[in-house]
C-alpha cells in the first residue's frame, strides 16, 4: 500500500458518514419539531459512525400532546337561586346604580359565559339589593328605617360589551333581617331597549345573587352609614341562601380599591348561564 492510499483510507474512516432520505410532502403532524442540521437542508442527516442504532421510541414518548383527542371545554353554570320578594319589572338600563345613596363604593365587573365558556356579548345583566340600612327601593321600611322612597335606587343592569363584561357601579350592600349581604342577579338576552330607559322583553338566562366575603363585610359593618343599621346582622355561613359553594355560588372576588375600608372594593365574577 502506498502512502497515497493509507492517507484516503485514513480520512473515510475519520469522516461522518451522511444518509440521505425522501422527505414526505405531507409529514405527520405528530412527529415533534426540531432544529435542522446543516445536513439536512440537501435532504441528508449525519450519522456519527461511533454511536450505534438510534433507540426506538417508547410508547409513552410517542404519545405527544397534539395526538390526544381534545375534549371541547365546558364552563360551570352559576347556581339558579330565588329571586326574592323585593324585584320590580322595568328596571333602568344603566351603568351607575347610585342615584346618590351614602355608602362605600362597589364596582362590578361581571362576565358572562355559556356552558361551553363562550362570552355572551348583548346580555343584560340587572341588579337590585337593599342599601346601607337594608331598604329596598320601592320597600322602605320593611327593615325598620324612614327614607325618602323614589322606587328605582340601586337598581338597574347594563348590556354586555363584546367581551362578555358588565361594568356596573353601586354601593356596597347592607342587610336585612334575616338574610347576609347580598346583590340579586338576573340575565336576559335579546331584550329591547325602550325610550324612557328601561328594558322589556327578552329572555331570562338566569337568576341568582351575589355574596361577600365575610371578613371584607365585618369591616363595612363597622364604617357610617353601615354602623347605623340597628338590625342584627346575618353572617354568610348563617344564612339560608347561600350553600357555601364560592364562585359557582355567587362568592365574588373582592379587591380593596384603596388603603381603607370606605375606599370600596372591585368584585368579580364569571356568570355561567345556559343558553341551550
Amino acid at each position: 500500500m502506498t502512502r497515497r492510499h493509507f492517507a484516503e483510507l485514513t480520512a473515510r474512516q475519520q469522516t461522518p458518514l451522511l444518509r440521505c432520505r425522501v422527505h414526505d410532502r405531507h409529514p405527520r403532524s405528530s412527529e415533534p419539531h426540531r432544529a435542522p442540521h446543516p445536513a439536512d437542508r440537501h435532504g441528508c442527516h449525519r450519522r456519527d459512525p461511533r454511536r450505534g442504532r438510534r433507540r426506538a421510541r417508547s410508547p409513552a414518548a410517542a404519545n405527544t400532546a397534539d395526538t390526544q383527542p381534545v375534549a371541547a371545554a365546558v364552563c360551570t353554570l352559576t347556581k339558579e337561586m330565588t329571586e326574592g320578594p323585593y324585584y320590580l319589572d322595568g328596571a333602568l338600563v344603566r351603568s351607575d346604580l347610585t342615584e346618590g345613596k351614602a355608602g362605600i363604593p362597589l364596582k362590578l365587573a361581571l362576565t358572562v359565559v355559556d356552558s361551553s365558556c363562550a362570552v355572551v356579548p348583548n346580555a343584560l345583566v340587572e341588579l337590585w339589593h337593599a342599601d346601607a340600612l337594608g331598604e329596598y327601593s320601592g320597600y322602605v321600611g320593611n327593615n325598620g328605617h324612614n327614607e325618602s322612597d323614589d322606587g328605582t335606587f340601586l337598581r338597574g343592569g347594563v348590556l354586555t360589551n363584546a367581551s362578555g363584561v358588565a361594568d356596573l357601579t353601586t354601593i356596597y350592600p347592607g342587610w336585612y333581617r334575616g338574610r347576609c349581604v347580598h346583590i340579586h342577579v338576573k340575565v336576559h338576552t335579546g331584550v329591547t331597549l325602550s325610550s324612557d330607559g328601561s328594558f322589556t322583553g327578552g329572555t331570562e338566562l338566569h337568576t341568582g345573587q351575589l355574596f361577600f366575603d365575610e371578613s371584607v363585610t365585618a369591616k363595612v359593618a363597622k364604617v357610617s352609614p353601615y354602623s347605623t343599621n340597628t338590625v342584627t346582622r346575618t353572617t354568610l355561613s348563617q344564612d339560608s341562601i347561600y350553600d357555601g359553594g364560592g364562585a359557582s355560588s355567587g362568592l365574588l372576588t373582592l379587591t380593596a380599591l384603596g388603603p381603607s375600608t370606605p375606599s370600596g372594593y372591585t368584585g368579580t365574577l364569571t356568570l355561567g348561564v345556559d343558553r341551550s
